[in-house]
């Protein structure tokens, strides 16, 4: 899958959980729902790109609650 794509739906489930009041109930949702819901290849690709700094243009909090849930790319 296209890498520019896997960050760009990594950052609409992100726009959609930053309107929570809670961060800890933010990073929760978006973590979990990339778990819940992208293919394992998909979850590797994002942590791949991530490790190797190539995931340009996550916005913060998906950075944040993949660092923080680092077992959803596992």
């Amino acid at each position: 899958m296209d890498l520019d794509n896997l960050v760009l739906m990594a950052n609409r489930i992100g726009q959609f959980f930053e309107a929570m009041p809670d961060r800890q109930e933010a990073i929760d949702g978006i973590s979990g729902h990339i778990r819940k819901f992208w293919e394992p290849r998909m979850r590797h690709e994002l942590r791949d790109a991530i490790a190797s700094g190539r995931a340009e243009g996550l916005r913060p909090l998906v950075a944040e609650a993949l660092a923080a849930k680092p077992e959803v790319l596992a």
